[in-house]
């Protein structure tokens, strides 16, 4: 389990389920429920938020480890790594300001030991991830309830209901810590 002062909540499924999709519509909703929300994305390509010809850009270019790019607006941090290695959830974690925020949302790191809504949708024909994976708390799918399944059914097309069982994962994670 990962070490944090709020919960931490991981989206787990195969490329092109919808889990951005998801995310994008969920987000709101928690924001309009009261909570602050950060979020990680993994991704397996190599990133680029910066634009060639932009000041940041071009001190990185020249060497800078680490650029904190900032304006009244928002802040960003472009640190490089020395060498190409898998991103670890727990190093990324240690990166966030978690006071400012209420919960913590993962989008991949399918295999990080942390709480999980595994997405399924009937027409990608994915194998099932959530009895093989223990800490796989909820099924949103467009597939109707499984058979013999002791985790929730949750619809993968109605962010309301997914948010509704976030906020009473949330109560149930406070009460356990």
């Amino acid at each position: 389990m990962i070490n944090a002062p709020i919960p931490v909540l991981g989206f787990a499924a195969r490329s092109g389920t919808g889990k951005t999709t998801l995310l994008e519509k969920l987000i709101p909703l928690l924001k309009a429920s009261g909570l602050r929300v950060g979020l990680i994305k993994k991704s397996h390509h190599d990133i680029e938020i910066d634009r060639p010809g932009k000041d940041s850009y071009r001190l990185r270019q020249a060497g800078a480890a680490t650029v904190l790019l900032c304006s009244p607006y928002r802040r960003a941090i472009i640190v490089e790594h020395d060498m190409q290695k898998e991103p670890d959830l727990c190093e990324e974690l240690a990166q966030i300001d978690q006071q400012g925020l209420d919960i913590i949302l993962v989008e991949g790191f399918k295999d990080a030991n942390i709480p999980k809504i595994e997405l399924h949708r009937k027409q990608r024909d994915n194998p099932l991830e959530f009895r093989n994976d223990p800490s796989i708390i909820a099924l949103a799918s467009d597939n109707g309830p499984i058979p013999d399944t002791n985790i929730p059914h949750l619809d993968i097309n109605n962010a309301g209901q997914i948010r509704d069982f976030i906020l009473s994962y949330m109560q149930t994670a406070r009460i356990t810590e």
